[in-house]
């Protein structure tokens, strides 16, 4: 398993984008924690992300391409155009989707919402370049710590990963969810 920090991703960038989109699992950085992320289009990777995770009922989000991805492929209520126009940012928006198959079924299984985020990140950049959706969720097993640096990042995950883009230790909090599915707009802290 490769570590690959930000100026290597910069060297290596057509190389990774390639991997992703053939099936890399990898963790990422974001301007909240560390995610493990892989192409949202690819469901046998969503499956081995849920396999890692042992998550296998919970909704993974995804970092949006842009917001005219969002735009394109959700339902997006006139309450929710203030948070997207908050995008890049600490936030998860969760919206009805327009498109089913604007990403693998096993990303959200058996649901039509998908949790969509544009992290202030210069990992965000390299999401829109791809063009594709990438699967975000917390580093970690399910209800275990989630990863704060390579020091704490559990073993079990780390034999499972093609590779880590590292920027050492994170010291945010998961983002925000704001629920715009459900008939009153939800707000959840993590």
């Amino acid at each position: 398993m490769q570590i690959i920090i930000k100026e290597e991703f910069g060297l290596q960038k057509d190389a990774i984008v390639e991997e992703i989109g053939e099936g890399a699992i990898f963790i990422h950085p974001t301007d909240t924690i560390y995610g493990i992320g892989g192409s949202a289009l690819l469901n046998d990777i969503a499956k081995e992300i849920r396999n890692i995770k042992k998550s296998y009922k919970q909704p993974f989000s995804v970092i949006a391409p842009s917001k005219q991805w969002i735009r394109e492929n959700c339902i997006v209520p006139k309450e929710a155009v203030e948070w997207l126009v908050k995008l890049p940012g600490p936030y998860t928006l969760i919206f009805k989707r327009k498109k089913q198959n604007c990403v693998a079924e096993q990303v959200a299984p058996g649901l039509n919402t998908l949790g969509v985020r544009i992290p202030k990140h210069w990992f965000s950049r390299a999401v829109e370049e791809m063009g594709f959706p990438v699967i975000t969720t917390s580093a970690n097993i399910t209800n275990n710590d989630f990863m704060t640096s390579l020091e704490n990042l559990d073993v079990e995950i780390k034999k499972k990963l093609d590779f880590i883009i590292y920027e050492g230790e994170k010291k945010g909090r998961p983002s925000k969810i704001i629920d715009f599915t459900k008939e009153k707009t939800e707000i959840k802290e993590r």
